[in-house]
C-alpha cells in the first residue's frame, strides 16, 4: 500500500501545469497616433483661423479709432502751420516744396514722414533727409545734407558737378561757385579718388591742374595751368604716386615746369620725355628723351 501511495504522489507531481495562454492582436496604435495628430492639427489650424481673424478685426477697429482720433485732432488744430528747412543750398524751392508736398492747414498727424524723407532723398543735390513733427507750433521740421562738389565732369559736350561720393549730380543749371578741377573721359568719376589721392599733396603744382582727362579707361593725362595751352602730364596706368613724385623731383632739380614745355611724359621707368613748344612758324615737333638719371 505504501507503494500504491508512492506512485500515485508520483503521478500526481509529474502531471501537467495549464499555463495562461497569450492572444496577440492586431497592433493599431500608430494609426489611433495618426488620427489623433490629424485631430490636433485640425483643431490648431482652427484656432489659428479664429485669432486671425479676431486680431484683423481687432485691428481694423484700432484703425478706425486712430483716423477719428487724427481727424478729430486736425479738427482741434493739429494742423500743420509752416515747414521749416534747413540746409538747403542748391535744391531749388519749388522742388523741393513739389517732394515734400505739404500745405498749409494738412493734419499734422496723419503725414507720412518717412514718405516725405524719401522723396527729399531722391533729389538729385539731396545726401541726406531727416524729417520730424514739432507742436507749439505745429510745423514740419526738415533738415538737409546737400553734397558738396567735389569736381566737373565732362562727358558727351555736358557737364556734370560730382559729388564726394564720385556720384554724378544730374542737374542742367550748375554754376561753380569756385574753380574746380575738370576731369574728362568716360570712367573718370570712378577713378578720380585714385588720382586725387595720388597727386593731391597741398603742392605749388597740385594748385597747378587745371584738368585730367581720363585715356580710354585706364590712365590719365594731367594739364597744368591753362585747359587749352598748358602742360599735359601724361601719367602711367599705374604707379601714379610714383610719377608725381619723379615731377617733383625734376622739376626741383631742373625747373622743368618753367621751360616752355607742352608735354611731359611719365611712362615710361626710368625715362622723361618732353615735347618743346614750338617756335615761329616751325611745324616739326621736337622731342626730347631724357634719362632719369641726368636730370
Amino acid at each position: 500500500m505504501e507503494q500504491d501511495t508512492k506512485i500515485a504522489n508520483q503521478s500526481q507531481l509529474q502531471a501537467p501545469v495549464s499555463l495562461p495562454t497569450q492572444v496577440f492582436l492586431p497592433c493599431d496604435w500608430p494609426y489611433r497616433m495618426l488620427g489623433n495628430a490629424m485631430i490636433l492639427g485640425v483643431i490648431l489650424f482652427l484656432a489659428s483661423i479664429t485669432v486671425t481673424i479676431k486680431t484683423d478685426l481687432i485691428n481694423k477697429q484700432l484703425l478706425s479709432l486712430q483716423d477719428s482720433l487724427m481727424l478729430a485732432a486736425g479738427e482741434l488744430g493739429l494742423v500743420v502751420d509752416d515747414v521749416i528747412v534747413e540746409g538747403r543750398k542748391r535744391t531749388p524751392v519749388a522742388v523741393l516744396n513739389q517732394a515734400i508736398g505739404v500745405k498749409r492747414g494738412d493734419n499734422l498727424l496723419k503725414l507720412d514722414l518717412d514718405a516725405i524723407r524719401y522723396n527729399l532723398e531722391q533729389l538729385p543735390w539731396v545726401r541726406s533727409a531727416a524729417v520730424r513733427r514739432s507742436f507749439l507750433p505745429n510745423v514740419i521740421q526738415v533738415a538737409l545734407e546737400e553734397y558738396s562738389v567735389k569736381c566737373l565732369w565732362q562727358f558727351n559736350e555736358r557737364f556734370y558737378p560730382i559729388g564726394e561720393d564720385n556720384n554724378v549730380i544730374e542737374v542742367d543749371d550748375y554754376v561753380p561757385d569756385k574753380p574746380l578741377l575738370l576731369i574728362v573721359g568716360a570712367g573718370a568719376p570712378e577713378h578720380v579718388n585714385e588720382l586725387l589721392e595720388a597727386i593731391d599733396d597741398g603742392s605749388d603744382i597740385f594748385k597747378r591742374v587745371k584738368a585730367a582727362n581720363f585715356i580710354s579707361e585706364r590712365r590719365w593725362d594731367i594739364i597744368l595751368d591753362d585747359i587749352e595751352r598748358g602742360i599735359t602730364v601724361k601719367m602711367p596706368e599705374k604707379g601714379i604716386a610714383e610719377a608725381w613724385k619723379k615731377l617733383h623731383k625734376l622739376n626741383e632739380s631742373k625747373n622743368i615746369l618753367k621751360r616752355k614745355l607742352t608735354n611731359i611724359d611719365l611712362r615710361l621707368e626710368g625715362k622723361v620725355i618732353v615735347k618743346l613748344e614750338k617756335s615761329g612758324s616751325k611745324k616739326a615737333k621736337k622731342l626730347k628723351s631724357v634719362k632719369e638719371s641726368r636730370l
